[in-house]
C-alpha cells in the first residue's frame, strides 16, 4: 500500500495492513521483512569513475579537439599538441569534479539520519542499527532522538518535534496519538512509542533523496559554449574543405596543403573557448568569495547573473529563525509591563525552551522578583507555573503561562477570560501563535493578565534586500512550510505582497501532465508572491514550473527540505548556517547571514557575464577574420596569405593574452543577463567580415600599388591580423563607443601592449618570416588603428539594427523556454 495511505488511515487499520501489533515483531519476522523491503537506508548508485571521466571526451567539441591533437602529433607539431592536450584535459577534469554534486548532497542527507534505534522485538526492548528497521516495528522515541524512519505515534502523548530542516516550519510542532513522525525529525519534548510504516526509499527522506538524484539542469553557460563551438566548427570545416579542394585542384602540393589546412583547423577550432570562459568564471568566483559567497559550481556564476526569479526560503533567510514576542493583548486594567513580568517569572532560562527564551528576552529590561518554586511545562497541563515571594510584604503569589484555552479555563471566574478566544483568533489571522498569562490575586484566585503573540520576526535587512533585488529585475517569491497566515504576515512586513499560494494546489494536477503543458498552474505560480505549507516535492515542482515558463530561477534555502529544489534551480544558494545537505546541493554557499549578500553576488555575476560575452564575441570575430581571409585569398587569387607558423604565433599570443579579460573593468547589466546569441553572432560576424575586407584592401595596396614581394606581404598581413585582433577586444568589451566607461583594466592593457610588442618585434626582425622593418610596421599599426575606429562604428550600427529589428516573440511557453535562454536579457 502507498505510504501516503498508511500515514492517513486509522491506527487499527494501519496495524492490520502492516500485519503488526503494539507488541512489535519477532526477530524472525523482522528478518523476513528486511529481505523483502531492503535495509532502511538511502541506496546510492555507484558508477565506474573512469567511464564517467572518459564520457566528458565524447561530444562534438571534444571530437574536433581530439582530431586536432592527433593531427598535430602526426605532423610533429609538438607545441600545438601540448597546448591542445592540456586544455582538453583541463576541461574534462573540471566537468568530472562537478559530477559529484549530487553524490555529495545524498551523503549529507544520510548523515542526518540516526544510527541506532530502540525497537520492540520478541517482546523486549533492544537496540538495533537503523538500517535493520522494517515496516511494522515498534520503536521508542525520546527527548533529543532523531526519528530513524517514518512512524506513527501509538501513545496518547503530546510530543514536541522540530522538523524545520525537513518541512520548513519555523516552530516545533505537536504530535499526538496517530500522528506522523518523519524520519530525520528531532524530538524536543516528551517521549512515546511509534509504529514504523515506511523505511528507506519509501520514507520521507528517501523521497527527498530521489528528488536530489533526478534534479539538475544543463546550465546556460554550457549550452552557450556548445552553440558557439558548433558555429565555429561548422564554419571551419566548410571553409577549410573548400580551401583544400581548390588548392589541390590547382596543383599545389597535397602534403603542404593538408599541413596548412591542419594548422588553420587547429587555430579555428575553439580549443581555448571553454578554458578561457572557465578562467573568467573562476576569477569572478574569487571576487564573490570576498563578498562572503562561495561558489561550488562554476557555471553558477553565469546563472546567478541571469536569474529573474528568486525563490527564497523564509525561516532563517527572510526571518531570524527565533521566536519573539510581538505587541500583546492585555486584560482591562493590566499594563503590558505587568503582563511581561508575570510571563518572565513563569519562564526559566536553563531549560533552553524557545518560548521561555523569547519571553525572557522581551522582559529583560523589566525588574523581576525571584520564583521560589517552579513547575515546568507538562504536555498534559500545557502550562508552566511559578510561586513568587512579594518583596513588599513577604506574601506569595503564583503566575502561569501556557495554552490560551488552558489559561482561560484556569481563570474561568474572571470576566476577561471570555475575550481570550477573540484575541487568539486575531493573532492567528496574522500568523502568530498565542500564549496566555495569568496571576493569582490576594484571595489566591486566578486573574487573566493577557495574551502574548509569538512569531519568527523578519530580519532587519529583508525588506531592503527585496527592494534591491527588484531594482535588479529579480522577482522574489517566498517559499515556506508554515501556514498561509504566517507567510502572508511576513510577506506584508517585508514588502513582498500578499498573494500567498497554498502549495497543496500543486498536488491537484494530474500526475501524467507534463509540467510545461499545465499552463493554468504555471500562471498561478508565476503570479504568486509566495507559497505556504510547502513540502520538498512542492519546492521542486515550483522551480520546474517557473523554468518551464522561461524563467531562470534562483533558489535559496538552508534545510534538508530545500536540497532537491536547490539542485534543480539554475542557481541554488545555501544561506548562512545551512545544513550539509543544502550546502552540497547548492551552487553558491553564503557565509554571511541574510539575503543582502545575494544582491552583491548578483551584481558581481553580471559583471562576470559581461566579460564572458565580450570574449565570446571577440573569439568568433577573430575566427571568421582568419578563416575567411585565408579561404578567399586561396580560392580567389591562389595566395596563401599567412604561413602555418604565423597562425601558431597568432593563436599563442592573442589567446594567451586574452585570459586577462577575466580581470577587466566592466559594467554589469541592470537587468537579468542571458546569452543573447543573436546579438553575439551578429556583431561578431559583422566585425569579422569587416576585418576580412580591410585586410584584403591592405593586400591589394601592398601588391598592386607598392609592389611588395609575396613573402613580405605575408609578414605585413601577419602583423595586421595580430594588431587588429587585439584591438578588437576593445571594440567588443562595451556596447557603446570604445571609450565608454569604465576604462579597461591595467592588466588587460598591459597584456595587449606586451603581446603586440612581441608580435611587432617578430615581424620587424623576421623571426621565422621575412623581416618587415620599422617603417612598414609603423604603417601597419596606423592602418590597424584607423580601421579600429571604423570597426567601432560598425559595432554601434549592428547594435542599432538589432534594437530596431527585435526578434519575433513566440506565444508558446515551451518555445519561450527554448529561446529566452539565449536572448533579450543582456541589458544596456
Amino acid at each position: 500500500m502507498p505510504t501516503a495511505d498508511l500515514a492517513r488511515m486509522p491506527m487499527p487499520e494501519a496495524l492490520s495492513e502492516l500485519d503488526a501489533s503494539r507488541g512489535g515483531l519477532s526477530g524472525d519476522r523482522a528478518r523476513v521483512r528486511l529481505e523483502r523491503y531492503g535495509p532502511n537506508e538511502i541506496a546510492e548508485e555507484h558508477r565506474n569513475a573512469l567511464l564517467v571521466f572518459l564520457g566528458y571526451f565524447w561530444a562534438p567539441i571534444p571530437w574536433m579537439i581530439e582530431a586536432a591533437l592527433m593531427l598535430s602529433l602526426a605532423v610533429r607539431h609538438w607545441a600545438d599538441a601540448v597546448i591542445i592536450g592540456v586544455l582538453l584535459a583541463m576541461n574534462g577534469v573540471v566537468a568530472f569534479a562537478e559530477e559529484h554534486q549530487a553524490a555529495n548532497a545524498i551523503a549529507a542527507l544520510k548523515q542526518r539520519l540516526a544510527t541506532t534505534a530502540r525497537v520492540l522485538r520478541d517482546g523486549g526492548w533492544t537496540t538495533v542499527a537503523v538500517p535493520e528497521l522494517v515496516p511494522g516495528d515498534v520503536i521508542r522515541i525520546r527527548l533529543g532522538d532523531v526519528a530513524p524512519a517514518d512512524a506513527r505515534l501509538l501513545d496518547e502523548v503530546s510530543l514536541q518535534v522540530d522538523q524545520s530542516a525537513l518541512t520548513g516550519e519555523s516552530l516545533p510542532v505537536t504530535r499526538g496519538a496517530g500522528d506522523v513522525l518523519y524520519s530525520g525529525a528531532v524530538v524536543v519534548r516528551g517521549e512515546a512509542d511509534a509504529l514504523v510504516y515506511a523505511t528507506g526509499a519509501a520514507s520521507y527522506f528517501g523521497r527527498t533523496t530521489a528528488l536530489v538524484e533526478t534534479a539538475g539542469t544543463v546550465s546556460h553557460f554550457q549550452r552557450a559554449v556548445l552553440r558557439i563551438g558548433h558555429y565555429l566548427i561548422v564554419l571551419a570545416l566548410g571553409l577549410v574543405t573548400l580551401t583544400v579542394v581548390v588548392s589541390v585542384a590547382r596543383g599545389n602540393p597535397v602534403l603542404a596543403v593538408l599541413e596548412f589546412a591542419l594548422v588553420v583547423t587547429i587555430a579555428s577550432v575553439p580549443v581555448a573557448l571553454p578554458a578561457v570562459l572557465s578562467v573568467t568564471m573562476a576569477v569572478g568566483a574569487r571576487h564573490l568569495a570576498r563578498r562572503q559567497a562561495v561558489v561550488s559550481h562554476l557555471p553558477a556564476v553565469e546563472e546567478l547573473g541571469g536569474i529573474d526569479v528568486l525563490c527564497s526560503d523564509k525561516t532563517g533567510t527572510l526571518t531570524q529563525n527565533r521566536l519573539a514576542v510581538a505587541t500583546p493583548w492585555t486584560a482591562p486594567g493590566v499594563t503590558a509591563d505587568e503582563l511581561l513580568t508575570a510571563a518572565a517569572l513563569a519562564s526559566r532560562a536553563e531549560d533552553q525552551d524557545p518560548i521561555d527564551l523569547a519571553v525572557l528576552a522581551r522582559a529583560a529590561s523589566l525588574p523581576r522578583q525571584v520564583a521560589t518554586d517552579f513547575v515546568p511545562f507538562d504536555p498534559v497541563s500545557k502550562r508552566t507555573q511559578a510561586t513568587v515571594a512579594d518583596d513588599a510584604d513577604g506574601s506569595t503569589y503564583q503566575v502561569s503561562k501556557g495554552a490560551p484555552q488552558v489559561i482561560a479555563a484556569l481563570c474561568a471566574a474572571d470576566p476577561a477570560a471570555e475575550d481570550v478566544d477573540v484575541a487568539v483568533a486575531q493573532f492567528a489571522s496574522r500568523g502568530y501563535r498565542s500564549l496566555g498569562v495569568a496571576r493569582t490575586d490576594a484571595s489566591h484566585a486566578w486573574r487573566l493578565l493577557g495574551v502574548l503573540p509569538l512569531a519568527d520576526p523578519p530580519r532587519q535587512d529583508s525588506a531592503a534586500t527585496v527592494t534591491a533585488a527588484r531594482d535588479l529585475g529579480v522577482d522574489v517569491k517566498m517559499v515556506t512550510g508554515d501556514q498561509i497566515a504566517i507567510g502572508r504576515e511576513i510577506a506584508h512586513r517585508i514588502g513582498l505582497g500578499e498573494q500567498i499560494l497554498d502549495a497543496t494546489v500543486l498536488d491537484t494536477a494530474p500526475s501524467d501532465t507534463p509540467l510545461h503543458d499545465d499552463a493554468e498552474l504555471a500562471e498561478r505560480v508565476e503570479a504568486a508572491d509566495g507559497f505556504a505549507q510547502v513540502f520538498p516535492e512542492h519546492k521542486y515542482r515550483i522551480v520546474k514550473l517557473l523554468q518551464a515558463g522561461g524563467h531562470i530561477v534562483g533558489m535559496t534555502g538552508d534545510g534538508v527540505n530545500d536540497a532537491p529544489a536547490l539542485k534543480q534551480a539554475d542557481a541554488g544558494i545555501a544561506v548562512a548556517g545551512a545544513t550539509d545537505a543544502a550546502r552540497s546541493a547548492a551552487d553558491v554557499v553564503l557565509l554571511a547571514p541574510g539575503l543582502s549578500v545575494i544582491v552583491d553576488a548578483i551584481r558581481q555575476a553580471r559583471e562576470i557575464f559581461a566579460r564572458m560575452t565580450s570574449y565570446a564575441t571577440y573569439r568568433i570575430a577573430e575566427t571568421i577574420r582568419v578563416l575567411l581571409l585565408i579561404t578567399l585569398a586561396i580560392v580567389a587569387v591562389n595566395f596563401f596569405p599567412v604561413t602555418p607558423i604565423m597562425i601558431v604565433f597568432l593563436a599563442l599570443l592573442n589567446d594567451g593574452a586574452i585570459l586577462s579579460i577575466a580581470y577587466d573593468h566592466v559594467r554589469g547589466s541592470p537587468r537579468p543577463a542571458a546569452w543573447d546569441m543573436r546579438t553575439v553572432l551578429t556583431v561578431a560576424t559583422a566585425l569579422g567580415l569587416m576585418g576580412v575586407a580591410e585586410t584584403f584592401l591592405l593586400f591589394a595596396l601592398a601588391d598592386q600599388v607598392f609592389g611588395l614581394s609575396r613573402d613580405l606581404i605575408r609578414t605585413l598581413i601577419y602583423l595586421k591580423l595580430s594588431v587588429s585582433g587585439h584591438l578588437t577586444i576593445f571594440v567588443t568589451r562595451t556596447r557603446g563607443p570604445f571609450w565608454s566607461r569604465p576604462a579597461p583594466a591595467p592588466v588587460l592593457l598591459g597584456a595587449v601592449v606586451g603581446t603586440q610588442l612581441i608580435a611587432t618585434l617578430i615581424a620587424v626582425y623576421g623571426a621565422l618570416m621575412t623581416p618587415l622593418g620599422w617603417g612598414l610596421a609603423g604603417i601597419v599599426w596606423a592602418y590597424a588603428v584607423i580601421w579600429f575606429l571604423v570597426e567601432d562604428r560598425v559595432k554601434l550600427a549592428a547594435h542599432h539594427w538589432l534594437d530596431t529589428h527585435p526578434r519575433p516573440q513566440h506565444s508558446s511557453p515551451a518555445r519561450s523556454f527554448d529561446t529566452q535562454r539565449f536572448s533579450v536579457r543582456t541589458g544596456e
